[in-house]
């Protein structure tokens, strides 16, 4: 049960003294690692630094797991290749994906959730593979809510949401309820809806992020505090 806690007090020298009083960010999540930096320049500079620590430590990087991806006003400016200390380089990429968010390169900082809509429809098309048409409705409702809605929202309350996207979750809850309530008639769902307390996504998404700020705002934290709103 340590070995967690153990594994990140290990990778912790990375950024322990090596990168102290420099304009760059790295995030470790398990063997993860994030590295923000302002510039390609200091992107190279910076990955070097991180190499040769893992390679002290005697682990290395998985080159072929490794991208770099722009965030930005220049975000699809041709951009030298970002090399290894071994001389092979890292490519650019369109969308990238951490910690199972699909991060994508535009001028502000954007997510795609496609891969969360794919993964909401396995889901519940496993529900209806395995109770089919003999549990009742408010039994296939309960397990939608629980099992698959939580993968449909995985990251939204700290990712960018705008009105379409958020209105796209929503009519994936309504095209939900018409294959189970076998009606087309929107205002049938809005009542089944009302009736079995079944609340839309968009409203989930605006609770879950005014959560997730006030609990952001708490962390006393440098790099927390330059996306503080």
């Amino acid at each position: 049960m340590l070995s967690p806690f153990l594994f990140a007090i290990y990778l912790d020298d990375i950024i322990d003294y090596r990168l102290n009083g420099q304009s760059c960010y790295v995030i470790l999540y398990a063997d993860d690692i994030l590295i923000i930096a302002q510039s390609v320049t200091e992107l190279q500079r910076y990955l070097l630094i991180c190499e040769r620590e893992l390679l002290w430590l005697g682990m290395s990087i998985n080159i072929k797991k490794s991208c770099c991806m722009r965030i930005g006003p220049r975000y699809d400016a041709i951009c030298n290749n970002i090399l290894t200390t071994s001389g092979l380089g890292l490519p650019w990429v369109h969308e990238v994906r951490y910690l199972g968010v699909h991060l994508i390169s535009a001028k502000h900082f954007k997510c795609n959730f496609d891969s969360n809509k794919r993964a909401f429809y396995k889901s519940i098309n496993a529900v209806f593979g395995r109770i089919g048409r003999i549990a009742s409705e408010e039994v296939v409702i309960e397990l939608v809510i629980k099992k698959c809605l939580p993968i449909l929202l995985y990251s939204t309350e700290a990712c960018p949401i705008n009105t379409s996207v958020a209105k796209s979750f929503d009519f994936i809850i309504n095209r939900f309820l018409m294959k189970l309530f076998q009606t087309n008639n929107i205002y049938i769902i809005e009542d089944c809806r009302f009736h079995f307390r079944i609340t839309l996504p968009s409203k989930l998404i605006e609770t879950r992020s005014q959560r997730f700020v006030n609990k952001y705002n708490s962390v006393f934290n440098s790099f927390c505090k330059l996306f503080v709103r």
